[in-house]
């Protein structure tokens, strides 16, 4: 049989593909690229920036956007230009590397109007490499901009903190990580549903650069089935929040036993019951925090699942879900030193069950009068 060998096509991962390339495209960092715009138009840009905050969230691309914008350059033009320098810190963090950089800052462009150089990673500088860029960083040529760019800021000497505009960057809230892939999705022509790119935000845990290798992730995944919410639980190995309801709904009929058969059923799909256990806690907060509306926002949830939490909210008196949240807290922190740890949680379950039981006499004297009703 012969086989005919086709080549693959370009494949562009979405981070690079729909890398911002102006402000306004720049998500959940309005407070930098406002600041970072007006300083531009206004020409009061200083020539030492420090762009701190966790990975994937714009450093570097807001860099960019900075270097193209006060030499005038177009997307393309900035790509190849001569005036941006980029130096990754990690792995060019000699003295050395820096006498070479600060040796190029002697001469000025040839074009444009400024030269940008853009250090990664910039904590990861020796001690010495430090030292030697302090001058140059103080008092450099008119010509030249230092943008420095770290996840660490705690790293950095102060020296060269006291010599720069410090720009820290957020963790990008979840709605809008959410809200930028379903617009990916949508100009992809890829359907998507809501809860899952929302699930696939929650994962990326701030980051927009994991969101979309998580997204892309899931597009292969999928094989043009489009990307659904129960294939990225499956995928990402994220449990559902329907098991959390079902254990509540339980509980509140003080049935032990379907919240232990529960437990059985997510520990025997390979869930560690640590995680079980905090994401038990993170559901009676939201329970609690579902009961009064002006809360309900500080819920990082799909809209479907903040009516479900509304639901049961209104059968779960506060002093109960607290008595819970204690139970599950106490669980939490002794989980890791516990021999029996699969015993640990069920026991906190048990114990949830029949709270009533549970808590001493003076304790029951000292709740609420809700909750005193309920134990009695």
């Amino acid at each position: 049989m012969n086989f005919i060998l086709r080549p693959m096509e370009s494949f562009v991962v979405s981070a690079r593909k729909y890398r911002p390339t102006g402000f306004d495209e720049v998500v959940g960092q309005e407070h930098i690229t406002t600041t970072l715009k007006n300083a531009i138009d206004t020409n009061k840009l200083a020539q030492a920036l420090l762009f701190c905050g966790p990975r994937g969230v714009g450093k570097t691309t807001c860099a960019r956007i900075v270097a193209r914008l006060i030499n005038g350059f177009d997307e393309k033009a900035a790509a190849n230009s001569l005036n941006i320098f980029e130096l990754d810190a990690a792995s060019n963090n000699s003295v050395d590397d820096i006498r070479n950089l600060i040796d190029q800052v002697r001469y000025p462009p040839q074009f444009g109007k400024y030269k940008v150089y853009i250090i990664d990673e910039v904590h990861m500088l020796s001690n010495q490499a430090f030292n030697a860029f302090l001058k140059t960083l103080e008092e450099p040529p008119s010509y030249a901009i230092f943008i420095l760019a770290t996840t660490e800021k705690h790293k950095v000497i102060p020296t060269i903190l006291s010599r720069c505009q410090i720009f820290d960057f957020n963790r990008i809230q979840i709605n809008d990580i959410a809200d930028h892939l379903k617009q990916i999705a949508k100009h992809e022509g890829i359907p998507a549903e809501d809860e899952a790119l929302h699930l696939i935000a929650q994962k990326a845990d701030g980051a927009l650069r994991d969101a979309l290798s998580i997204f892309d992730l899931m597009v292969t995944y999928s094989s043009g089935q489009g990307v659904t919410f129960k294939a990225t639980l499956s995928n990402l190995h994220i449990l559902d929040y329907d098991y959390y309801f079902q254990v509540v709904d339980a509980l509140l009929t003080q049935n032990h036993s379907q919240p232990l058969l529960i437990l059985d059923e997510i520990l025997r799909k390979g869930f560690d019951g640590h995680n079980f256990i905090a994401g038990l806690s993170e559901h009676f907060r939201n329970l609690l925090v579902s009961q009064d509306a002006r809360t309900t926002n500080l819920m990082e949830v799909p809209e479907a699942v903040k009516k479900r939490y509304a639901q049961q909210a209104q059968s779960s008196p506060p002093s109960l879900l607290l008595s819970w949240l204690g139970i599950a807290n106490q669980c939490d922190i002794n989980y890791k030193t516990s021999k029996n740890q699969r015993l640990t949680v069920e026991l906190a379950l048990m114990k949830m069950a029949n709270v009533g039981a549970v808590l001493q006499p003076h304790e029951v004297n000292h709740q609420p009068d809700g909750l005193k009703k309920k134990l009695v």
